[in-house]
């Protein structure tokens, strides 16, 4: 008799990411009517409705691509500690970057957080490759908003220092 159904590793992994982007949110709904509608932002910044679905459908591509490769590697095992353990790394980095920027409101701090997840997001689509190549394909779109958000976050930071909430 079978415990678990056959789909529920795919579902599990697809959702993960989800998890930290939920909580995150909570920050985010509250922070951007009070502050961050106050930042000035570049030309190019994405309208704040773009965001939830961009994020939704990356963390979607990135959660079903670490089903992919714990599936092809057998589970959690000795051959899955890096690529699972940089996407484990990455995911961490990506949920602690709400609560830096927008909770504490540190974009400097915010903005090496974002360094970081892009290269651990690097480091994970490189291990994943040779693993299962579309795992790591589905990361590209993933890597290459980073680099937005990255810029992004630079450019918030240039113009508006350290900006607090006004009180």
């Amino acid at each position: 008799m079978e415990v678990v159904p056959a789909w529920a590793p795919a579902v599990g992994f697809t959702l993960l990411p989800h998890a930290g982007g939920l909580l995150g949110s909570n920050i985010t709904k509250r922070e951007i009517p009070t502050w961050y509608e106050t930042l000035q932002k570049p030309s190019w910044c994405p309208p704040n409705w773009v965001f939830a679905p961009v994020w939704g459908t990356l963390y979607t591509s990135m959660g079903y691509g670490s089903y992919l490769v714990w599936k092809e590697l057998g589970g959690f095992n000795e051959k899955s500690v890096v690529p699972l353990g940089l996407y484990a790394g990455n995911l961490a980095l990506n949920w602690a970057w709400t609560p830096i920027f927008f909770g504490a409101h540190k974009m400097g701090w915010g903005l090496l957080t974002l360094l970081f997840t892009t290269g651990t997001a690097a480091a994970t689509t490189a291990s994943w490759y040779n693993i299962n190549k579309t795992a790591a394909y589905l990361m590209v779109p993933y890597l290459a908003w980073l680099s937005l958000a990255s810029a992004l976050n630079y450019r918030i930071w240039k113009d508006n220092g350290n900006k607090k909430k006004p009180e």
